[in-house]
């Protein structure tokens, strides 16, 4: 099975999985916020990455920002970070650029997404199209690491 087969199987197993802000675990995780969710899926598939969006932004290899909504550079397994109504700002980390991140989810295909949402309770499959409708979730930030 590749890399990215792999990771949707891992990442939809845990579709209704309850949101936890700050959510750590050990062993099968009981709760996830959004980072936590992307680091563990990650995990699953041999890739090592940091606990929160942030830090995880820093990592991986830039994709172009969509330009009109559209999402076919995207491949599966991408990860969109968001500007969101909270987290964590490190413009250091982006040669001094304002990136603000308080959100990430991975890009599923066929423009979906899966994440972890406190107002959706958890771990959902999302068209995209819907999410960024949505006030503070602008994508500012594309990052592939598979």
């Amino acid at each position: 099975m590749d890399k990215q087969t792999e990771l949707v199987k891992i990442a939809k197993s845990f579709i209704g999985t309850p949101y936890r802000r700050g959510a750590d675990f050990s062993g099968k995780p009981n709760f996830f916020d959004c980072s936590s969710f992307v680091q563990y899926v990650f995990k699953q598939i041999g890739i090592e990455l940091p606990r929160s969006s942030i830090l995880q932004a820093a990592l991986g290899k830039e994709i172009s920002i969509l330009q009109d909504n559209n999402f076919e550079n995207l491949e599966i397994g991408d990860l969109l970070f968001m500007r969101s109504n909270q987290g964590y700002y490190n413009d250091e980390a982006f040669n001094n650029r304002k990136i603000y991140i308080g959100h990430v989810a991975i890009y599923m295909g066929n423009e979906n997404i899966i994440h972890s949402r406190k107002k959706l309770n958890g771990v959902i499959e999302q068209n995209i199209k819907e999410l960024i409708k949505e006030p503070n979730y602008e994508i500012v930030l594309i990052k592939r690491f598979l």
